[in-house]
């Protein structure tokens, strides 16, 4: 299948214009292996990871299928229906919906929660062939009569294991019962937890599994590197990080909202321009970081796992773990949104004395050890040298441990604030620009 090309696939002409247009040569695997099951009318278990070209392998065999149907567009009454989990991943399958379906005659709109529904309410009257909704909004318009289910031929659910994470299983339920048991069942996961895997027997029939890129997989083409350091230094390094301007458009993760808000802060009080995304902002906020981040307005866009599940944006040329994810399988897909569209990309870790056991979980997942650079001025030995097995402490700790951790804090901050380190600056600057050249 590596010789594959799209012109091998039994895709109809108007699909192959397009994609000739958008400079399309070669299908990903997970779309070559997936648009001939799909076009066949089979149920699919499309198992891959961020940035692997999924949203192509089930919007190309979609179109293509209703468009060979020739059935006449009723209002309110859609004949595809993409279930994803948050507002920004619905907008962006959306707009890959109006792309690769462009020379075709058919319809599409989005819906999705913290907006007026009156721009929905009126698409959907008109009569749509294809619904991209998130399954709080869907439910109030099925409530309300607005939409009808009965006439949905092909369901899809994207990012079903974050959609089940984030409590979504019931209303998914329901919606899915709304449905004719007679359609054609497209699941896409990048894990498969039980859970996960439990609710997808129950809803597919027969199932074809395709598999690429697994969780355990890291892009070849990023650079990963681990850098040892004190939590109260975290912010400090990511500053001089950002130093470099190679490092140009970049992601930065948390595990938690109000880091991010503060992450966010302190680099806008350091001149580098930043916003944060996470659920605690209203849909409009999380929008506009996001279309600052493409355009450039913004250099860094700090996240939360779950807010970044929408983010697919070419170009970004590095990621930054502020924070390791206690979840190990988060590490891929937070350093998977670099080296998109063959371009290279470096994925920096910086990893604090509490978050040891967590890189250990990471390493044991991705089946290899990040590579440790210690050519900063942060570089902390206590850290490197810590059992990589501990368990972290309980959340919080005691009050004499907090009381400690900011005494040391302070006189971090102290030492910084007297100009310590800076008889290193240049040599670390030299350091920096060369390790960081890679990642353009």
């Amino acid at each position: 299948m590596e010789n594959i090309t799209f012109d091998d696939l039994d895709l109809i002409e108007p699909l192959h214009r397009t994609l000739r247009k958008e400079g399309y040569q070669k299908p990903t695997p997970i779309q070559s292996s997936a648009i001939p099951n799909i076009l066949s009318g089979r149920d699919l278990i499309g198992l891959a990871q961020t940035g692997t070209g999924k949203t192509a392998a089930f919007a190309l065999p979609t179109l293509q299928l209703l468009a060979e149907s020739n059935e006449r567009r009723k209002p309110r009454a859609p004949r595809a229906l993409i279930l994803t989990p948050t507002r920004e991943l619905a907008v962006q399958i959306g707009q890959s919906f109006d792309v690769y379906g462009r020379n075709l005659q058919l319809k599409q709109t989005v819906v999705f929660g913290g907006v007026g529904q009156g721009p929905q309410d009126r698409a959907l009257s008109r009569g749509v062939d294809i619904l991209v909704a998130t399954p709080g909004r869907l439910l109030d318009l099925m409530e309300q009569r607005i939409v009808y289910l009965d006439h949905v031929q092909i369901l899809t659910l994207d990012e079903a294991d974050r959609m089940l994470d984030m409590g979504f299983i019931n209303d998914v339920k329901k919606i899915v019962e709304a449905i004719p048991a007679q359609r054609q069942s497209l699941f896409f996961s990048a894990t498969m937890p039980p859970a996960v895997k439990q609710f997808a027997s129950k809803m597919l029939k027969d199932p074809v599994t395709v598999t690429v890129n697994p969780v355990s997989s890291t892009a070849e083409r990023i650079d990963q590197k681990v850098m040892f350091v004190d939590r109260h230094n975290k912010d400090v390094l990511l500053h001089e990080l950002l130093k470099d301007e190679t490092v140009y458009r970049v992601l930065v993760f948390t595990r938690t909202k109000h880091r991010a808000n503060k992450v966010s802060d302190v680099l806008n009080g350091n001149k580098v321009r930043a916003e944060a995304i996470h659920g605690n902002k209203s849909p409009g906020a999380r929008q506009r970081a996001l279309r600052n981040f493409i355009s450039g307005k913004i250099r860094v866009l700090v996240a939360t796992d779950i807010a970044a599940r929408g983010i697919d944006v070419d170009g970004i040329t590095h990621v930054i773990n502020f924070e390791l994810p206690n979840e190990p399988e988060s590490y891929v897909h937070r350093i998977g949104r670099t080296a998109r569209a063959g371009a290279d990309g470096i994925a920096i870790s910086f990893c604090d004395l509490e978050e040891r056991s967590y890189l250990t979980a990471i390493e044991r997942v991705i089946k290899s050890s990040v590579p440790v650079d210690e050519n900063h001025e942060f570089h902390s030995e206590e850290v490197a040298s810590a059992s990589k097995y501990s368990a972290p402490p309980p959340r919080g700790g005691s009050r004499k441990r907090n009381q400690s951790w900011r005494n040391t804090k302070s006189s971090g901050d102290a030492r910084r604030a007297a100009g310590h380190g800076k008889h290193h600056g240049s040599q670390r600057s030299g350091r920096s620009s060369a390790n960081m050249q890679r990642g353009r």
